[in-house]
């Protein structure tokens, strides 16, 4: 049986968390400063967001460690704090997770890095590096990988190398952001994302991030089709594209419209449903209503 829906158990579709960035940012986040290291400055901040997560319905807390990389720690001057950084991570989300009866999913974003031949990173750093991070995230205490927002089929594989390596009984699932004409930035189709990542090993494999919902709906129409036996398919959309609004920015989709969007996923098979940039646990409540998920249990 498919490892995570044996640690979900039954109903379909499960609904993921919401963003956690944005959020970041309305509480006092700079943009380009290092949101992974509020996980042992400002805990509460971070517990907060995963509690509210988790009271909207959420059965998956992402921890918050999009960057926790070492080349992306490093642009802030923190690439000896790796290990602490992640590990803090997770038992934040783990500490939520845990009041609730939910999971949680230790995040690995893109590294920054490119892969050979474009770039000068090659698949054993690349397996070193989120090895590294998930070293952390598994001393947190991560029942799930989470490898998002990928644009290179190299990157992802590298990371599923290292979650064999790190926590090799652990569920992985893996997510690219489709950008550009149904296409990663490095020219991957959502139907080869499926199936070289269903031949890798992963456990759930979608599409994450892109340019909002109805952008979406045309992507998880290709996941579905291509979809592999005994692979669950994900989508995790933004709320829609920021728009200017005085003086910052406000994603246009509405509660409404994301709740909208999850049926349309439901009705198309997706098994994994969730949200992205500018979505709030006020989005994920809608989406829970709309899917009839039910919150996760306390205790």
């Amino acid at each position: 049986m498919n490892r995570l829906a044996a640690l979900l158990g039954s109903g379909s579709p499960t609904l993921l968390d919401g963003g956690m960035g944005t959020l970041l940012q309305e509480q006092g986040l700079d943009d380009g400063g290092a949101g992974e290291l509020w996980n042992v400055d400002r805990p509460d901040v971070i517990r907060s967001v995963h509690e509210a997560y988790a009271r909207a319905g959420a059965r998956l807390l992402t921890t918050n460690t999009f960057g926790g990389t070492r080349p992306r720690l490093q642009m802030h001057g923190l690439e000896d704090r790796v290990h602490e950084l992640n590990e803090a991570a997770a038992r934040i989300a783990r500490s939520v997770a845990d009041e609730h009866g939910i999971l949680v999913a230790g995040d690995l974003g893109p590294t920054g890095e490119l892969m050979a031949p474009l770039g000068t990173m090659d698949a054993d750093q690349a397996t070193e590096l989120f090895a590294e991070q998930l070293a952390g995230l598994r001393d947190g205490g991560i029942d799930v990988v989470l490898i998002e927002t990928m644009s290179d089929l190299a990157e992802v594989q590298a990371a599923v190398a290292a979650a064999r390596q790190v926590v090799p009984d652990a569920p992985v699932v893996a997510t690219l952001s489709f950008d550009t004409n149904l296409r990663t930035m490095m020219g991957v189709r959502p139907g080869d994302a499926v199936r070289e990542l269903a031949a890798a090993g992963v456990d759930a494999v979608g599409a994450n991030c892109g340019r909002g919902p109805e952008e979406m709906a045309s992507i998880a129409a290709e996941l579905v089709e291509a979809r592999v036996d005994g692979v669950l398919v994900v989508a995790q959309s933004n709320a829609g594209l920021p728009q200017v609004v005085g003086d910052h920015f406000e994603y246009d989709a509405t509660p409404a419209d994301m709740a909208s969007h999850a049926r349309l996923l439901a009705d198309l098979g997706i098994d994994l449903v969730g949200a992205c940039c500018g979505s709030t646990p006020a989005h994920l409540e809608a989406m829970r209503d709309a899917l009839g998920t039910a919150v996760g249990r306390s205790g």
